[in-house]
C-alpha cells in the first residue's frame, strides 16, 4: 500500500525494549565530522553494484542515504545506505549474503519498522566503512531520508544549520565518550525541526 503523507510525518516512537543485539562492533567508532569528499558518490554506486551482484531481485531498492548523500554537506566518513527487500522478516533471502560481501549484522528492532542494521567497518584493504539500513517496501523512515536529502540540496540555510548542528554534537559526543547512538540523539531536534520545514513545503503539514 502505497504511504500517506500521514504515515511520513508520524512520528515513530520506539523505546529500544525490542532491540535485539546480534554481534557487536569489533571496535569503538569515532565520531568524526569530515569535509566533503568527492569519492562519496562511487563509494555508493560501488556499494550498491556489491550488493545487487549478490542480491538481484531480492534488492527492491538501493538508496545513497545520510549525510554523505548531500552535496556540500560535512559529515562522517562513513556511506549510509538505505536497503529496501521483499520480505525484511525473510532474513534468509539477504544476510548471508549481504555477510558474505563482509557486513557484520549488527541488530533488528522489531518495533521499529523492522529495521535491520549492517556495518562495514572497513577494516579491510580497499574497503571504507559502510552503515547498511535494511527495511521492507512502503517503509516511512525510508521515505522521510529522501525528503531530508532533498530538502538540504535545495535549502543552503538548513544545509549550514545542519553542518553546524552535527560539528557540535560529534565534538560533545567525542568529549564525553558517548556512542554514534547518543551522537544521533543530541542532533535529532534540529533533524526533526528541519524535517517540519520540508515536510511543509510538500504541503504535509501546515
Amino acid at each position: 500500500m502505497p504511504l500517506s503523507p500521514e504515515d511520513i510525518v508520524r512520528n515513530y516512537v520506539d523505546d529500544g525494549s525490542s532491540t535485539e543485539r546480534v554481534n557487536k562492533r569489533k571496535s569503538r567508532l569515532k565520531i568524526a565530522i569530515v569535509e566533503p569528499n568527492a569519492a562519496w558518490p562511487q563509494r555508493f554506486l560501488d556499494t550498491k553494484a556489491r550488493i545487487e551482484a549478490v542480491l538481484g531481485s531480492t534488492a527492491v531498492a538501493i538508496l545513497h542515504a545520510g549525510s554523505t548523500s548531500v552535496p556540500g554537506l560535512p559529515a562522517k566518513d562513513i556511506i549510509d545506505v538505505d536497503l529496501v527487500v521483499k520480505d525484511i522478516k525473510d532474513e534468509d533471502s539477504y544476510v548471508g549474503a549481504l555477510e558474505g560481501l563482509g557486513f557484520l549484522f549488527l541488530l533488528r528492532e522489531p518495533d521499529w519498522h523492522q529495521h535491520r542494521y549492517f556495518v562495514d567497518e572497513g577494516d579491510r584493504t580497499g574497503a571504507y566503512p559502510i552503515n547498511l539500513h535494511v527495511f521492507g517496501p512502503d517503509c516511512p523512515e525510508v521515505e522521510r531520508h529522501r525528503i531530508f536529502r532533498e530538502w538540504l540540496s535545495k535549502s543552503p540555510k538548513d544545509l549550514q544549520l545542519y553542518a553546524t548542528v552535527k560539528r557540535e554534537c560529534a565534538a560533545a559526543s567525542e568529549a564525553a565518550g558517548e556512542s554514534m547512538q547518543e551522537y544521533t540523539l543530541r542532533k535529532d531536534k534540529t533533524v526533526r525541526e528541519i524535517l517540519d520545514r520540508a515536510f511543509h513545503d510538500l504541503g504535509y503539514i501546515k
